[in-house]
């Protein structure tokens, strides 16, 4: 096992440096050709590319209310229980800082290498001063909203933005983008052809065993953090599903640390218009203590998600997750889900 990771991560860096080419006419730059090799660079390169064009890399780039739905979200799959604030900084010593504040609501940072692993995932308020495996990160916050939006924004003002080394020297990396988003339809639709799927996000580098699966991952769920009892996540896609048909799904609550998501997007992974999601902080509870979440079974139906004539699939999020989620062989929100007959 060892030395199939050791492999993978020589494979890696000698395909990126391999895959420069000279750029197109006029261009001072060379163009990176996306392989397989290095997609997952060249992916969260668009996500800091995204981001940076909303001043992340200048200022703490706060969004004031939930994200926006298609492709005008920066980054794909997000979610719709949280306010994020991005920062994009530079290492110092091969470390970076940043803390966070006493808050009253769920508050979490993630902090994302260049090859878009979420090294750290921090829950707990406080100053971090943690290593990092690329010159350059992102610090994804997640501001619950539990207490609604104007708190988690008020909760977000908090965070000391002087402890956040922004890089402000920080230059897109020299992908053709249209060439990535090639790859990431190509890597997606397959996500989309399974009957499920689940996501591993290693933490570093080294720990990519299966580099196929590690792109899917990128391309379906960029910007996902690792499952880790009681602190990281663990995410799962459901299956095509046809918005023609109603479904339900019945499961036992997972009975998480911070709380439970069921997100539906569009073929490409986006948010829906008009199309809100369900969470623990406000579903309703069999008279058992089950939970049942509804899909276009109309308005009566028990915790209904409408995706207003799209199909669509869906995102199970487990939150602080639970070793019992971790240790399931398959996710019991997927698992349950059946169609009316």
């Amino acid at each position: 096992m060892e030395l199939k990771k050791s492999f993978i991560a020589i494979a890696l860096m000698s395909a990126f440096v391999s895959g420069v080419h000279a750029g197109q006419p006029g261009s001072n730059k060379e163009t990176i050709t996306v392989t397989e090799e290095n997609f997952t660079h060249a992916e969260t390169a668009r996500n800091f590319r995204n981001w940076s064009k909303l001043g992340a890399n200048k200022q703490f780039a706060k969004m004031k209310g939930l994200p926006p739905r298609g492709k005008k979200a920066p980054t794909v799959q997000m979610n719709d229980d949280t306010l994020y604030g991005i920062a994009i900084v530079k290492a110092v010593d091969g470390k970076v800082t940043f803390n966070i504040p006493k808050t009253n609501n769920y508050m979490a940072v993630q902090v994302v290498t260049e090859r878009g692993h979420g090294q750290h995932y921090v829950v707990e308020d406080g100053n971090y001063n943690l290593p990092i495996e690329s010159d350059y990160a992102m610090f994804i916050y997640r501001s619950g909203t539990e207490k609604g939006i104007e708190n988690a924004k008020a909760e977000l003002d908090k965070v000391d933005v002087t402890q956040l080394n922004f890089a402000v020297d920080y230059e897109v990396q020299p992908y053709n983008y249209d060439e990535v988003e090639k790859w990431v339809k190509k890597y997606t639709q397959e996500v989309n052809s399974m009957t499920k799927f689940t996501y591993t996000f290693p933490r570093t580098s080294d720990k990519v065993t299966d580099l196929h699966q590690w792109n899917l991952e990128n391309a379906a769920g960029w910007g996902g953090a690792s499952p880790e009892a009681m602190v990281g996540n663990k995410y799962s896609n459901s299956p095509k599903m046809k918005a023609s048909v109603c479904y339900t799904t019945t499961f036992e609550d997972p009975e998480n640390a911070f709380f439970t998501s069921i997100t539906a997007y569009d073929k490409d992974k986006y948010l829906m218009e008009g199309v809100n999601n369900i969470n623990s902080h406000r579903w309703d509870k069999n008279s058992d203590g089950t939970i049942t979440v509804s899909f276009n079974c109309g308005a009566d139906a028990k915790n209904n998600i409408d995706t207003k004539g799209a199909d669509f699939t869906f995102t199970t999020r487990h939150y602080g997750v639970n070793q019992k989620i971790i240790d399931a062989v398959e996710d019991p929100i997927i698992a349950n889900v059946k169609a009316s007959s």
